[in-house]
Formats: C-alpha cells, structure tokens, sequence
C-alpha cells in the first residue's frame, strides 16, 4: 500500500511538472500533525510531495506559535482612530467646505468625540480633501443647487418633427422647470428660435405679474445658440441671473431631462403630430397630468397640485383619461 502511495503521489508531481505547491495553513496543519506522528523514518519512505524536514518544520512552527501570545499582544504605536470618527470627520469637511480642523473638532466635541485638531488634518489628508480655504473655492454642483434651491429655475429646448402641408418640419419646445417642486410651464414652441422671438419669451417669463421667473433669481441652461446673449441680457436686466452650464453636460440640467424624457416616452412618442395645435394639444395635456395627476418619485412619490379627492378612501373608483387614454389617473368619486 505504501508504494501505490508513493507511486500515485509521484504521477501527481510529474502532472504538476515544475509548479510549486501553494498550500493554506489549515492545510500545513494537517499535514505537521499527521506528519509528527509518523516521525521522519517513516515519512522518508512515504513522502513525494514534501520532504520530512519541510513537514517537521512545519510542526516546529505550529508548537512555537502556541506559546507566543502573539494574539494577547497589543499593536505597537498610537491606536486607530475609529472608522465612526473618521467618517464623520469626513462628512462635515465634505458638507461644510468652509470649516477649517478647529471647527470640525469642535463639531465632534459637541456630539461626544474628543480628537485634537491635528488629527482631523490627518485624517483629511489621507482621504485628499484640501484645507478649507482651497475647499471653499471648490463649491461643488450639488451644494450649489441646494443652497439656491427656493429661487432656482432651468430652461431648455426638446424637438419634434410635425407633419405640415409643407412636410415634415422639426418644431422647438421651450420649457422652464422650478427646481424646487418640480413645476414646469411650457413657454411656448417655434420652428425657428431666432433672436426676436428669444426676446418676446424673456418678456414674457419675466413678467412682474405673472411670470414664470419673478420669484427666481438664477435659472440654468445649456450653450444652445437660441440662448442668445439679448435673451441672457434680458433675464440679467430682470434680476435673473443665467448660469450657463458646461458643454456636453446634460447631467448638469437632470430635473428638466427627466422632464423630457417623461414628456416623450408617455406623450410625444406615442403619437403622429399634424400640425402646430396638434403639438400645442398634446403638450399641454401632458403638463396638466404631470402638474395634478402623476406622481413624483423625486417628490416623495407625491403630486406637485393635488385634488381634494387625493387620499380618499371612499367613493368609487373612477378614472381619468387624457389623450385618448394614453395617461390615466385613478380617483375616488366626490
């Protein structure tokens, strides 16, 4: 039996040719126990694989490790700072970009964390956050829409090829969107958006009385030549201040291509336009559902305008169709 054991664990190294033999510890542990047992006279004659002394080696180093106590040793050096601190250190410098270390030190001290202020520039360090004077120079995206959220607009154009007696014709959507709440109005569409035309929606947007933007103070959009420098001067003059987005930055203007994707995949796409009031029908249709009819998952899953029947439990439930059933929205009966 001892040779077909020698035989058959020399075909397995012959297999493996010249490649070394990784093993685990769990799997030099076997083997050192069951090797010390045999002693190295008997492992001589039994092993191929693994030569006595790399066995008993093994073994030595089993019993050695037993009593080392190297699992009761402390580490050498000052401790870790906890994972919970560190994150929150890097929380507050991520948040506040004009907190320097003493100020994020105090802000852990407040909520049971005592660490000194160097430690807090350590750990920014390591993580590559600046110092808050250049991190206060660096307002990121998102901090600039949420500290600007009340008086936030964003305009821009989507398209549509409408059949006309002329043929097919590609017809411009001007829209504007209240960052806020999501309201949006449909200012108006063209199939030419030249720079009087630009001039006539800025008045109109602007309105004292009830234009869209009279509230807002900034409105974002894209570096779509139809956002002339008069249709940008025009909003200047009114208090509202245009910020241009950078190119190719369509995620910069999320909200309102959300928008339009809502717009097209349950409206325009679905449907053969004819003429200009066949887009103008359609559009407002849709926006009259979007404002009082669907929800909005960025909203809570809440509708901007409600109706008194929202959340009624009694009644039968009835539904409302608009464009031919292509949106619903199911109600209780008054």
């Amino acid at each position: 039996m001892i040779e077909y054991l020698r035989a058959e664990n020399q075909v397995l190294k012959e297999k493996l040719g010249k490649k070394r033999i990784l093993l685990n510890d769990s799997q030099r542990r076997r083997l050192a126990v069951k090797g010390k047992i045999l002693g190295s006279k008997r492992l001589y004659e039994v092993g191929t694989l693994f030569s006595p002394e790399t066995i008993l080696r093994w073994h030595r180093k089993l019993v050695a490790k037993k009593w080392d106590y190297t699992h009761k040793r402390k580490s050498v050096g000052r401790p870790r700072v906890p994972k919970e601190i560190v994150d929150l250190v890097l929380r507050f410098a991520r948040e506040n970009p004009t907190w320097g270390y003493d100020r994020i030190e105090g802000a852990l001290a407040n909520i049971g964390f005592d660490i000194s202020d160097q430690t807090v520039g350590n750990i920014l360090k390591q993580h590559g956050i600046e110092p808050a004077g250049d991190r206060k120079r660096q307002t990121t995206w998102a901090t600039f829409l949420k500290a600007h959220w009340d008086v936030l607009a964003a305009i821009d154009f989507t398209t549509i090829e409408v059949w006309t007696k002329g043929g097919l014709v590609t017809f411009y959507l001007l829209f504007v969107i209240e960052l806020k709440n999501r309201r949006v109005q449909f200012v108006n569409c063209t199939t030419n958006a030249v720079e009087p035309w630009m001039k006539q929606q800025a008045r109109e947007l602007t309105n004292c009385k009830d234009g869209f933007l009279k509230d807002k103070e900034y409105i974002i959009m894209d570096r779509d030549g139809a956002f002339c420098p008069a249709f940008r001067e025009m909003l200047s003059q009114a208090g509202v201040e245009p910020v241009v987005l950078p190119p190719k930055s369509p995620n910069m203007n999320s909200h309102m291509e959300r928008f339009f994707r809502s717009l097209k995949y349950e409206s325009l796409d679905r449907i053969i336009p004819f003429g200009e009031q066949s887009v103008r029908r359609t559009v407002l249709s849709h926006v009259d559902h979007y404002h009082q009819e669907r929800n909005h998952q960025g909203l809570d899953n809440e509708i901007i305008e409600p109706g008194d029947e929202v959340g009624q439990c009694d009644g039968d439930v009835e539904c409302r169709e608009r464009l031919g059933g292509m949106l619903r929205y199911y109600h209780r009966a008054a």
